[in-house]
């Protein structure tokens, strides 16, 4: 029972924490949720974070409500998933209407403007962590050519020919599938092979 309860307290301390900590928006927000997922409670390990992120991406809506919803439905099903949500988004809820009074004022002032330029390093750095983290994990599962490869082919796609993301997430979704069926497939074929006297 204090187990159960430990994991609605959790929950609801990690997301109210990434739900006022998160400025700047969900990729933000992301390096937050991974530390106290992976890190902090032992939730998930760096594998299964990096599969339920790429899951994530391929799915419509912000991807730090969906983490969110993630976690506390692995954690504690459809109750766990609702708590997780809102405790997530009651920061940003609040603050909205706190705000909402004074926004043309905010708007038009440079220490606003100022907090904004200030805190743009920094998520550039955490978004580059995260990179940097994708590619080591692209390096051990794909090696550096092919992963290089694919790396290209996919800033061809976006940047070059501006195929909308979301058929891109879906064909890199589709390749991935395919390549490690195959090798699966593969490794059962030399593990039975090896296995028959």
């Amino acid at each position: 029972m204090k187990s159960n309860e430990n994991h609605y307290v959790q929950l609801t301390a990690s997301m109210l924490r990434t739900g006022v900590l998160g400025y700047g928006g969900g990729p933000s927000v992301i390096p937050l949720i991974r530390h106290d997922a992976v890190t902090r409670y032992n939730w998930l390990n760096d594998d299964e974070f990096g599969e339920t992120l790429a899951i994530a991406n391929a799915l419509p809506g912000p991807i730090a409500t969906k983490m969110a919803a993630y976690l506390g439905y692995k954690l504690k099903g459809v109750r766990g998933a609702i708590v997780s949500v809102l405790a997530h988004i009651l920061p940003s809820c609040i603050a909205m209407i706190a705000l909402l009074s004074a926004v043309n004022y905010l708007s038009g002032s440079k220490v606003v403007a100022g907090m904004i330029a200030g805190v743009s390093p920094v998520i550039a750095v955490l978004l580059g962590l995260m990179a940097y983290e994708f590619a080591q994990k692209t390096y051990k599962g794909l090696g550096i050519w092919l992963g290089l490869g694919l790396f290209l082919l996919a800033l061809l796609l976006l940047e070059v020919l501006h195929v909308h993301p979301a058929i891109v997430i879906v064909l890199f979704l589709g390749y991935g599938t395919l390549h490690f069926s195959i090798i699966a497939k593969l490794n059962s074929k030399r593990n039975s092979k090896g296995g028959t006297p």
